[in-house]
């Protein structure tokens, strides 16, 4: 049969499934049996099956806080996964000893830590003065002075390739890190789902403590012993919140007084510190001192008198008064010693002692965190951590004899809090009463329980002891009874014997608690108070003198026996006290009795009780009646009435105290007595109802109280449980209790859900259910002889078993009852033993051995619980009693005297097995019951698991095969179950989610446990069963809710610790009949048959595949389903899916068991097609390659040129001339289909980055030759997207550098991109020019982050996450993220080198070398460590040495970005680094070289390399560069080979040509600051390089990126226009097509000064030249490549006008190439452009201009130079003039440099010549009148400037301002060399004129100017009545100085004299005429506009504009006659210098 069924699975496993379908799983018990490992023993063996010792039980003791036992203790059973989580510590761990990597990056550009480059600086400084700097002597001088560095040997040997590699390889495979996840931030997820918290261990509740020590209390006067309590009390809830502590601070002498009175103290009643526990603390909490003193004669007020009166400091004076009271005292004490009387009382308010202590440092709330202990309230009311507090407490209030309950207490402390509280205005009596509040420690010693008892650690019997306050919560507190406590007190609260005939005044009660009636049955259980016997057998009230209707405020503490009968009852006894002494009259007089009886029908008695006493003793047998029965012939205090008022309150662990628990457990008990009939309550129930009875009884459990049913939560699901067990045989009847026990099972689970939901756990699970199955829950015994698994049910007792039981009352106190518990000894922590807490002895009685290796487990329950910290819960549960071991019998009293007794038990039927029960009636349930089974499925479902464990200890049957442990129907219910189960969730996921999630998660958990416990194959049919139907349901509806449910359950089921070992990891996919034998033991390496299919199967999700590696396969198709582009729903997904997988490889990379590499390596086997799966999504991956995170802080020169700035990211051209695929944006040729592939929605940078470290661990684990093989199989555009993923690893990874993680100190890099934004709306919530700013600086926020914006922005994100991390945190980090880098580039190197191998070894696909090569080059352009670095030159120098013609014939563009990353590395400050890039650098010449005999490529490749470093590169520095120019020269001195050829020579000269470029660009660097100047000479040099095409074009580069930087859009758009032009100017003379632009002169449009690109000077090189114009830009598409970045820069330069010209020399050439997509984007770009001119209109702002002089010799160079600046749109003139004089004076000396604040011509001479002088003038652009009809639009009269004015007023004296008929003005106009915008922002000045404008010209202009802001703000759309306002005001205002009238009185009044100035007058009378119409104009427009209130204002403004009309009217209606005659010769000698069209 087997064989068939295999050969059935063979024919199946051929067939395709669908990913979205589940296979059928492998039989994995079958594979097991059939497979026999090949492989012996060690690591491997190991992942083949499950260890032996997987469970094991093991019993431990629980722990026991106190020394002496209250309770037997039992063992309890624990399981745990051994998921294992990558937790933060564990992180921590794993990351000790890491090395440091070195990162230029990090290194600082300053030379000063290199000591040796100092030293060799001062030896050259003394020669270098001798030589002329700058010179080419000078130079070479400089180079042969330099120190080559360390020289790689062997370099210059010719070894055999293979060797080579093999080298390089055994040095990268050295010291490598083993765990890649290690270095991996784990990812933040809110909650991983798949880790159950180990619950709390139960134990006794405690609220927050407080420790109160009371150090001293002294009066003014000591006559007599004071006795004091202290307790807590709730005013607002008004309830006592603690019992008493009573204390005594009496002196030895003082306690003398009362030595007839006193028995021996025992120690535990004379503590004076005690424990308080508050578990609900708040503002109402008061502590409460009460005085009491030896009862006296006189009422309270009077005793009290000579404690107000005298006073400590006249003791000498009342010298005879204090011994006569002294003396009455003792004779008191003598008499009365016995009683006592109220005396003084005061508060303290609690909370203002903790608050006004002070919290200590934020400390506080992480101990509160910790502890737990807080349930509630706010947070000023934590006790947990407020400094101790030492109070001097010195006014008490005298107790008034009528105000003594409680209730009146309540009213003072109500009052207290009050500022103006009555009690203030009473007399106080002084005294100094010393106290300390503290919050109480963790352990302290010497500590008494409240039922005395010492707690551990207790050294010292004979130490004064702490006493533990039994706190009386104010509202319920829900927690399971742990210990055993059985108190009860008594309150006696008031008396009325106010109808009693005879005398009883002073009067006390007596409290007895009695076993019987005679009067010696009194049983010593009451506490003791202070200063007396631990137990005694009465206690006394205090007596309130001549009061015949006292209150009481005292407290008897009894304890209580553990078993009652109905005997045991509270006497009273009322007395008479005689304080005088008299004759014959006795001390005492009874006068009344009453009782209270404990039991009533078995229950306890507790409650309030209103009494009647009886005036004589009770008679025979009273005890079992209530004082209520009026007995017969006894005589009653006023007639039967209740006179007394008494509250008895029990605090205990055996009573219930709710009658429905108490009739259930009643009836239970009596089932296991057989005890009939059963009395509860008033019913006897005989044997025959017992049925129905305890049905109803079961059922009625819903009906009690929840307070109870938590307290014994632990004792009524025991119970329930066993009645499912055991069903009891009544009355010869098999009563089945399945159905009910489960139903209310089902419902108290529910109602602890429902009302606790605080105590939930994230999975939705109560803690106090999980740690009753957990701790608690065991299958009751199934062999009642057995001892050992017996474990004693409900604490009976021992040995008290179900068959027969036998009570034994000779039982020692501590009854051993074990718990057991399972847990693998293997966690290291562990270490064989478990200890607990306390480091007691702990036995483990298990009989199973402990000696598993290297699995941590925890074989359920626990869901991996953080391996550091100990979780061993110590066993646990219920209670017994020390005295008859008989505590939980719930005292059900039955009326039977307890000692010795023997029963015979009921007939139990043989056990059912409870997991079974359990299944069936979950299976068969309905209704109700069913849904509520489901709301709380976790629980059963845990029950169930636990159940099956002990079922399996029990009956030892671990060890037995897994097919046979389990019955069939057993099987059926589980299928059935959880087939129902998952339909569940299916059908009602989008109805009620939250139940459906708990639901998934339980159920998940369920298999999980499972699978270590039954058939694994049957596990994996129920997963596959939940599989068919959650994919049936996605197959109608797509919703991603319920794929990620799926995904839940999926994370939880492969949480399992053997995991692993589920998948089959050493299966080799082949058919299962044959067990496959290409395992060599010895070397464990697979051997490939060349079977092709096996390969692809292993790498592929094929059938065979998913069979064998069930889980594995599973998550991965998983993962290939949602991560599928054409999957548009589960968009959402990506995340939680990736990190499922991220998660599973993290804890097999951390787990030890796997550390073994051969292992990893079959670990990673099963994830190979995870490969597959990320090749497949690489287009939706997110683009880290354009991250500006390349830009942070790194020296990568593209971080300067072209981090900050990008345009866009589809433009492949760089701007720093590294013709490189710019590291920004991808090279076109990234992705196979860029383009169409990118529609879907691209996933986010964090799940990427998962993905990609997972793929990583997989090829970092993977075996070798296996990777090897697939990468033969691949086709070439497969290994092409292969390499495109790892160019995109390469920037995932790369280091960010320090300074990027102290810029990015709280701010994770995926938060930054909405920082952003919301910085936005912050800057822009301002309007104005700010408002301009930013959005002239929105540049800043295009693709890229600017470099700026982020340093600028530190200080406001920091307060945006959470606090700064330290120092030691950041160096951290960047530890660890530089490992990180380090350790994925060299995985990919190692990749790399297998693809390398896969081509030498097919000796085909070499197109795949270039990609290779790619990307090598880009890892060379991130940051990396220096061990990276030479490991990637080591593979790079045999890359070239293997295919040297890839390099210089193929891919020439990679030849050049090769050079440019040598030599950037270069000049690196790590001399590693230094020595591998030049020996690279020395082999490339060389390898050019002997292919060819020179090597011009590499030449002119090396010097482009260097100019364009220079100029972008911040912090170049020249001295590291020279050395390794000097180790080249050394290389070629060195090199015998070739030394009789010319290369030595070459290399010589190229290095000092080198040499040169270098010097040049030192001047640069002393003007890195100054960005002018550093422009000005990048211009000069490129100017320098106009007959080098190459360099030129390189130079312009550098400058767009320096602008680009600076945000000079314009300036850079218009270096890429030169940059194209030059382009163009080579294109043409190359070749002759119609559609490129035919040179510069195609770009005048752009720009005026684009023609001196233009090649015609004589020495321009002809472009054929090996060498020259071989960039990239030299092509059609780096022609292209450039406008498109012009016309990017321009757009965000808002010069949208330029962008359709640039488009205009574009468009043809598209056009020609017929590219309808390129067409289709730049005309959508165009409308983008037109759009944005339309909508701008009005608003546009281009630039601000300035004229810039300097004077003096300090300025150099620039000294008498005179410039005109181009600044930002609205730079103020004191903002550039700021600028300026910060800049110089930082550089010459703030007292060096002036500003000069005038425009006047400069006189040198004038000048002091010691300074530096800057004048600057604010110039406007100036047109001539032509020039203005073509200059329309605001962009024309902001484009192409070359001409700026500016004017300056004076007065013929040498005033700058005069009155009206004095004033001139001149105007300057400056014409500049270039036209504004040019490659630079500062342009020379080349020619100045001036015009003077008369006084009259001046007039006419003011005037015109008036009248033209008349007009415009009349006609403004829409009106603006505000400004028409103003501008009319100026105008016809009366107040108006220099107004229009003045102005028209001063030139108008009379007809010049001078003819000349006729025109002139007449000029300004007309404008006159044309202003006052203007104003009538704005009048009338003013009115329509204005409101009713501005009615006044307007006549006001018509008023004025009458007056000025009729002032001006005679002025304009004179003309003047001459101009009105034939027209004269006009004269020529006009003052005016030019005509001025005014």
């Amino acid at each position: 049969l087997s064989s068939l069924i295999k050969s059935g699975r063979r024919t199946h496993s051929q067939m395709h499934v669908p990913l979205t379908e589940a296979v059928e799983p492998v039989d994995f018990e079958e594979y097991l049996i059939t497979h026999p490992p090949i492989v012996e023993s060690g690591p491997l063996r190991d992942l083949i099956e499950f260890p032996p010792d997987d469970i094991e039980v093991i019993y431990t003791p629980r722990e026991c806080r106190t020394v002496v036992q209250a309770v037997p203790e039992e063992g309890y059973h624990k399981l745990g996964t051994g998921f294992n989580p990558n937790t933060l510590d564990k992180q921590k761990e794993r990351q000790k000893g890491l090395p440091k990597q070195v990162f230029e990056a990090d290194e600082m550009p300053d030379s000063s830590s290199y000591q040796d480059d100092q030293d060799d600086l001062k030896r050259r400084s003394m020669s270098i003065d001798d030589t002329p700097r700058g010179s080419w002597a000078c130079s070479i001088f400089d180079l042969k002075n330099s120190l080559p560095d360390a020289l790689l040997p062997h370099l210059l040997d010719r070894a055999p390739n293979e060797e080579i590699d093999r080298h390089n390889e055994d040095q990268r495979k050295a010291n490598r890190h083993r765990e890649l996840f290690a270095l991996h931030p784990a990812l933040d997820e809110e909650e991983p789902i798949e880790r159950h918290c180990v619950p709390e261990v139960p134990k006794e509740h405690f609220g927050q403590r407080l420790l109160v020590k009371c150090l001293s209390l002294k009066f003014e006067i000591e006559i007599e012993p004071i006795f004091a309590s202290l307790a807590l009390y709730d005013v607002k809830e008004k309830k006592k919140i603690s019992e008493n502590f009573f204390f005594d601070l009496n002196s030895e002498q003082t306690k003398a007084m009362l030595r007839p009175h006193i028995q021996t103290a025992a120690i535990s009643t004379l503590a004076r510190s005690a424990i308080f526990s508050i578990t609900y603390p708040s503002q109402d909490v008061f502590l409460v001192i009460k005085l009491e003193k030896v009862l006296q004669q006189g009422d309270i007020g009077e005793c009290a008198e000579p404690y107000m009166v005298f006073k400590e400091s006249d003791a000498a004076k009342n010298k005879e008064k204090l011994e006569k009271l002294r003396s009455q005292s003792e004779q008191f004490c003598q008499r009365l010693g016995r009683y006592r009387m109220p005396f003084a009382w005061t508060a303290i308010h609690l909370m203002n002692i903790v608050n006004s202590a002070g919290s200590l440092e934020r400390d506080t709330e992480l101990e509160m965190s910790l502890s737990e202990r807080t349930t509630s309230g706010d947070e000023s009311c934590s006790l947990t951590g407020f400094r101790p507090a030492t109070l001097t407490i010195t006014n008490f209030f005298k107790q008034e004899g009528d105000r003594l309950s409680d209730e009146d207490l309540y009213k003072f402390l109500a009052d207290m809090r009050r500022p103006s509280s009555v009690l203030r205005r009473l007399r106080p009596i002084t005294a100094q009463l010393k106290l300390d509040i503290s919050p109480a420690p963790e352990n302290p010693h010497y500590c008494l329980t409240p039922d005395l008892l010492q707690v551990k650690p207790y050294p010292d019997s004979r130490v004064r002891p702490t006493r533990e306050i039994l706190e009386f919560p104010a509202r319920d507190v829900y927690v399971p009874n742990t210990t055993y406590r059985n108190l009860l007190y008594v309150n006696p609260q008031s008396l009325n014997f106010a109808n009693r005939q005879g005398s009883a005044r002073n009067i006390t009660v007596k409290v007895q608690f009695m076993n019987g009636e005679d009067p010696n049955n009194a049983m010593p259980v009451i506490f003791g108070k202070s200063s007396c016997a631990d137990f005694s057998k009465e206690a006394y009230t205090a007596v309130v003198y001549h009061n015949r209707s006292p209150d009481f405020h005292d407290e008897v503490k009894i304890k209580l026996p553990a078993s009652l009968s109905d005997h045991h009852h509270i006497l009273f006894t009322f007395y008479h006290v005689s304080c005088q002494q008299k004759q014959n009259t006795p001390l005492e007089t009874p006068v009344g009795y009453t009782w209270i009886p404990m039991l009533q029908n078995g229950r306890l008695r507790t409650g309030h009780f209103c009494l009647p006493v009886s005036l004589e003793k009770p008679p025979q047998s009273y005890s079992v009646l209530s004082p209520d029965v009026p007995l017969p012939g006894m005589k009653w205090v006023d007639n039967h009435r209740g006179v007394f008022n008494v509250e008895v309150v029990a605090v205990s662990t055996i009573h219930t105290q709710d009658q429905y628990l108490d009739k259930f457990f009643a009836l239970v008990h009596a089932l296991d007595e057989h005890m009939f009939p059963v009395r509860i309550g008033d019913m006897r129930i005989m044997e025959n109802n017992l049925e129905t009875e305890l049905k109803s009884s079961i059922a009625a459990l819903n009906s009690s109280q929840l307070e109870p049913v938590v307290r014994f939560l632990h004792l009524l699901l025991d119970k329930l449980v066993l009645l499912v067990v055991r069903p009891p045989v009544i009355a010869g009847q098999i009563v089945n209790l399945g159905q009910a026990s489960f139903e209310v099972m089902a419902s108290i689970v529910n109602r602890l859900h429902k009302y606790l939901d605080t105590s939930q756990d994230m999975h939705g699970r109560n803690s106090l259910l999980s740690s009753y199955i957990h701790y608690v829950f065991r299958l009751p015994s199934t062999d009642p002889n057995s001892p050992s698994p017996a474990i004693v049910h409900a604490v009976h007792l021992p040995h008290f078993h179900y068959a027969t039981m036998a009570r034994s009352a000779v039982r020692p106190a501590s009854l051993n009852l074990n718990r057991s518990r399972s847990l693998s000894n293997s966690n290291p922590d562990i270490s064989g033993t478990p200890t607990s807490p306390d480091d007691e002895v702990r036995s483990i009685i298990g009989s199973k051995g402990l000696d598993r290796s290297n699995s941590w487990v925890h074989t359920m329950g626990c869901k991996s619980a953080p391996w550091g910290s100990r979780m061993l819960e110590t066993g646990y549960y219920s209670v017994a009693s020390h005295s008859f071991c008989l505590a939980l019998l719930l005292s059900v009293s039955l009326s039977y005297s307890l000692p010795l007794l023997l029963v015979v038990s009921v007939l139990y039927l043989p056990t059912q097995l409870f997991h079974e029960e359990l299944a069936l009636q979950w299976v068969v349930s309905s209704g109700s019951v069913r849904e509520g089974a489901l709301q709380q499925a976790w629980f059963f479902f845990e029950l169930m698991v636990k159940s099956i464990i002990h079922h399996l200890y029990f009956t030892d049957r671990l060890e037995s095969p897994r097919k046979n442990r389990f019955p069939e129907r057993f099987m059926d219910d589980i299928t059935a179950l959880v087939s129902t189960i998952a339909g569940d969730i299916v059908s009602r996921f989008q109805k009620d989610l939250e139940l459906v999630e708990r639901l998934n998660t339980s159920l998940a958990f369920f298999l999980n446990d499972l699978l270590s416990v039954m058939d694994r194959g049957f596990v994996f049919t129920l997963i596959r069963a939940y599989w068919k139907q959650v994919s049936t349901k996605l197959y109608t509806l797509q919703n991603p809710t319920l794929e990620s449910l799926r995904l839940d359950f999926l994370r939880i089921v492969c949480s399992h610790e053997h995991y692993v070992t589920l998948n089959l990891p050493c299966s080799l996919l082949t058919p299962p009949a044959s067990p496959s034998p290409s395992v060599s033991s010895a070397t464990s390496q697979v051997r490939w048959t060349g079977d092709y299919q096996k390969i692809a199967n292993m790498f592929e999700l094929s059938v065979p595949f998913r069979e064998q590696h069930y889980l594995a396969g599973l998550v991965l198709s998983e993962l290939s389903v949602i991560l599928d582009p054409e999957n548009e729903g589960m968009f959402g997904l990506h995340k939680k899916v990736v990190s499922v997988v991220h998660n599973l490889l993290s804890s097999h990379d951390s787990d030890p068991r796997y550390a073994d590499p051969e292992v990893k390596a079959r670990v990673a086997m099963l994830y190979l097609p995870l490969i597959g799966i990320v090749m497949e999504t690489l287009p939706q991956l997110h683009d880290f390659t354009g991250e500006d995170f390349t830009a942070v802080g790194s020296s990568a020169e593209e971080a300067e040129g072209e981090g900050n700035s990008m345009i866009s990211q589809t433009v492949a051209m760089a701007i720093a001339g590294t013709s490189t695929p710019s590291p920004m944006s991808r090279p076109s040729s990234f992705l196979l289909n860029s383009q169409a592939s990118r529609q879907h929605g691209s996933f986010s940078a964090e799940s990427s980055r998962s993905l990609l470290i997972c793929l990583l661990w997989v090829l970092k684990n993977a075996d070798e030759l296996v990777l090897q093989k697939w990468f033969t199989d691949l086709s070439v555009s497969q290994l092409n997207r292969l390499l495109d993923l790892l160019y995109l690893c390469v920037s995932c990874f790369e280091y960010k550098g320090k300074k990027a993680f102290e810029r990015m100190n709280s701010l994770t890099f995926k938060k930054s991109k909405d920082m952003k934004a919301k910085l936005e709306e912050a800057i822009l919530g301002s309007i104005g020019a700010r408002q301009e700013m930013v959005r002239r600086s929105r540049s800043a926020f295009g693709s890229q982050e600017n470099l700026r914006w982020r340093k600028d922005m530190t200080h406001w994100r920091q307060n945006s996450e959470k606090m700064d991390k330290t120092r030691a945190e950041l160096e951290h980090e960047a530890l660890i993220d530089g490992n990180l880098a380090t350790e994925a580039n060299l995985i990919i190197l190692d990749t790399l080198e297998i693809i390398v191998q896969t081509v030498s070894v097919t000796e085909s696909k070499e197109s795949i070398l270039g990609g290779v090569l790619k990307v090598l080059l880009h890892s060379m352009a991130c940051n990396q460590s220096a061990l990276y670095l030479q490991h990637c030159f080591a593979t790079q120098r045999a890359l070239v040495s293997k295919f040297p013609e890839l390099l210089f014939e193929e891919e020439t563009e990679q030849c050049a970005d090769l050079c440019l990353r040598l030599l950037r590395s270069c000049s690196s400050s790590i001399s590693t680094i230094r020595a591998h890039a030049s020996a690279s650098l020395y082999l490339l010449m060389r390898q050019n070289f002997e292919i060819g005999n020179n090597f011009a490529r590499v030449k002119m490749q090396v010097t482009m390399s260097l100019s364009s470093l220079v100029g972008t590169s911040q912090n170049f520095n020249e001295e590291f560069l020279r050395r390794s120019l000097k180790t080249i020269l050394t290389y070629a001195e060195e090199d015998l080979e070739l030394r009789e050829t010319t290369f030595p020579d070459q290399v010589q000269d190229l290095v000092f040509n080198l040499h040169m470029i270098l010097s040049d660009t030192v001047k640069m660097k002393e003007h890195q600051e100054d960005p002018e100047m550093l422009i000005d000479l990048m211009y000069r040099i490129a100017k320098g390089y106009q007959t080098s095409p190459d360099l030129r074009l390189t130079w312009l580069q550098n400058m767009a990126g320096k602008h680009s930087e600076r945000n000079n859009h314009a300036e850079a758009a218009q270096c890429l226009v030169h940059s194209a032009a030059l382009v163009a100017e080579y294109l043409s003379m190359l070749e002759d097509r119609k559609y490129l632009p035919v040179g510069c002169v195609t770009f005048q449009n752009i720009s005026s000064n684009v023609l001196e690109e233009s090649a015609v000077s004589d020495d321009v090189v002809s472009p054929d030249e090996e060498g020259i114009c071989s960039g990239k830009y030299f092509t059609e598409i780096g022609l292209v490549g450039l406008l498109e970045q012009a016309a990017a820069s321009f757009s965000m330069a808002g010069m949208y006008e330029a962008v359709n010209e640039v488009y205009k020399v574009l468009i043809p050439i598209h056009e020609a190439n017929r590219d309808a997509k390129k067409l289709a984007t730049i005309h959508g770009k165009l409308q983008e452009a037109f759009g944005k001119i339309v909508h701008q209109d009005g608003k546009r702002m281009f630039g601000t201009y300035f004229r810039v002089g300097f004077y003096g010799s300090k300025f150099g160079d620039l000294d008498e130079q005179e410039f005109v600046y181009k600044e930002p749109a609205i730079t103020k003139l004191a903002e550039i003039s700021h600028r300026l004089e910060g800049f110089y004076g930082e550089r010459f000396g703030e007292d060096q440099v002036e500003v000069i604040k005038d425009s006047n011509p400069v006189d040198k001479c004038k000048l002091d010549p010691n300074k530096a002088f800057i004048q600057i003038t604010y110039v406007e652009p100036y047109f001539d009148t032509y020039e203005m009809k073509d200059r329309i639009t605001y962009f024309d009269k902001n484009y192409n400037l070359r001409r700026f004015v500016y004017c300056t007023p004076f007065t013929l004296d040498g005033r700058a301002h005069g009155d009206l008929h004095e004033q001139f003005k001149r105007k300057t106009i400056l014409t500049t060399s270039h036209a504004f915008p040019y490659i630079k922002t500062r342009i020379n000045i080349i020619h100045k004129e001036e015009i003077i404008s008369t006084p009259i010209e001046v007039a006419i202009e003011d005037m015109q100017k008036k009248t033209q802001e008349l007009a415009f703000a009349t006609h403004q759309d829409p009106a603006d009545a505000k400004m028409l306002q103003m501008v009319l005001q100026g105008s016809v205002g009366t107040t108006v100085n220099q107004g229009p009238l003045e102005v028209a009185q001063v030139f108008l009044s009379e007809i010049p004299s001078d003819p000349k100035l006729y025109r002139h007058h007449n000029k300004l009378r007309l404008c006159f005429k044309d202003f006052t119409k203007r104003c009538e104009d704005a009048l009338r427009k003013n009115k329509s506009l204005i409101g009713p209130d501005q009615k006044e204002y307007q006549r006001e403004l018509e008023r004025n504009y009458h007056r000025l009309k009729e002032a001006l009217q005679p002025l304009i209606n004179r003309k003047i006659p001459q101009l009105y005659k034939p027209v004269l010769q006009v004269n020529s000698h006009r003052m005016s210098l030019r005509k001025l069209d005014l």
